[in-house]
């Protein structure tokens, strides 16, 4: 027997859970505003248990941590941000489906913490789509371990003068770790997750490929995604577009049909990063602006505050436009300089290739195009020739490779020449 207490509260209201458990059976509960008892229900049976949103919160909170459920073949675990692409792959993985919502940390002083993917809100979102087709949810609480593996790194790579891609960071190796991990205690065979990639068959293995809608594709950020999970993961909207997600969550008359899109690095709260990480610890402290010989143009106050390829919000008056094309930690300083200046066509990555390749697409940045390339594997990853110029090439930023629409390579921008 063991105990489980859980606890919610929004302003002055308040809900309480203590839960006695046997095995995987509530033996007994003290658990008021639910819709129907908790004693002898399993734990995944009293995830599907709704009511007043605060003693279900409440509930929610008492059983994450210890959640699991005898395996079942065919049940699919959903990974449910609140949003319509989630509930829609929700749909398509009926009628054996768990959904669990990772609530991720958000910075309490961001101005719209109500539309990221793991805020409060988005987890009540999530659990009433679950709970009105009668499917059990379950709530992970991982905000400090978020915290500590995505945020604090996101911040110190700013501080050492990179420009670091926090959802690479989060979907390589934190969310999907922790999702298949929960997979394997829900006696789910099978994650789903609403994300537009496809999984194909090539050079005998499992890989990550595009989407079917260019617009809305996110193999670029899943593409630090070891291959070796692709096995147990599905992409149920790969293949369509963002209008036809939205017209089957109509039909099945799901509250969040109309929901709109979630931000990335959700943990901002819709705040610009550079306010975000002024209030993390990154001082303003004045330095120079400098061209490429090393001759001052003007000041700054702080070097964290430019990316290479910036244009605006440089503050120096110049006869051509110029942009931020490095800084340095050291010295607090900033590189300026024209646009032929961001141009680069080698570029140092660290990580792996997934299918050994002498040529493929190099993409490194999110908005910009991918570039015909030379690769060749290093010891720490490999290194990419480009055939044409890319500009705005980032230490920290991801360097993707494509064979077509397959991710053959994925790694981090080191350096670039």
């Amino acid at each position: 027997m063991i105990q489980l207490v859980g606890d919610s509260a929004r302003g002055a209201d308040y809900a309480l859970v203590q839960l006695t458990l046997d095995g995987d059976t509530i033996v007994d509960a003290a658990a008021d505003g639910l819709d129907r008892p908790l004693a002898g229900l399993t734990l995944l049976e009293a995830a599907a248990v709704g009511g007043e949103t605060l003693a279900v919160d409440a509930l929610a909170n008492a059983i994450g941590p210890v959640f699991h459920a005898a395996r079942s073949p065919g049940r699919v675990a959903v990974a449910m941000s609140g949003g319509v692409d989630s509930a829609v792959a929700l749909l398509r993985s009926l009628p054996d489906a768990v959904g669990v919502t990772l609530r991720l940390w958000l910075d309490p002083d961001g101005p719209d913490s109500e539309r990221a993917c793991c805020s409060p809100e988005a987890v009540i979102a999530a659990r009433e789509t679950c709970h009105a087709l009668g499917l059990p949810h379950v709530t992970l609480d991982l905000r400090e371990d978020f915290r500590r593996a995505v945020v604090d790194p996101f911040v110190r790579g700013y501080e050492r003068g990179e420009t670091p891609n926090p959802c690479m960071r989060c979907n390589g190796a934190f969310r999907f770790g922790r999702l298949l991990g929960f997979a394997r205690r829900a006696g789910a065979d099978r994650l789903a997750t609403g994300h537009y990639a496809r999984i194909v068959d090539h050079g005998g293995r499992k890989l990550l490929a595009r989407a079917t809608a260019p617009d809305k594709d996110q193999s670029y950020m899943l593409a630090q995604l070891d291959p070796a999970k692709l096995e147990r993961i599905v992409f149920p909207l790969g293949e369509q577009t963002k209008a036809e997600t939205r017209a089957e969550a109509g039909r099945a008359a799901l509250a969040v049909a109309s929901r709109s899109e979630s931000q990335e690095a959700c943990f901002l709260a819709g705040d610009d990063y550079r306010a975000f990480l002024e209030r993390r610890g990154l001082e303003r402290v004045d330095g120079a602006i400098v061209d490429e010989e090393g001759r001052a143009l003007g000041r700054h106050s702080g070097h964290w505050r430019f990316t290479p390829g910036q244009r605006r919000g440089l503050g120096v008056a110049a006869a051509e436009p110029l942009y931020a094309l490095s800084s340095n930690p050291r010295t607090n300083t900033v590189v300026v300089g024209p646009r032929s200046a961001l141009a680069r066509t080698v570029v140092e990555a660290e990580g792996r290739l997934y299918v050994p390749v002498a040529r493929a697409a190099a993409k490194l940045r999110y908005r910009s195009p991918a570039v015909p390339a030379s690769i060749e594997e290093t010891p720490r990853g490999f290194r990419i020739e480009l055939d044409s110029p890319s500009y705005g090439v980032a230490p920290g930023q991801a360097a993707v490779l494509y064979d077509g629409d397959v991710v053959v390579g994925a790694g981090k921008v080191r350096s670039s020449a």
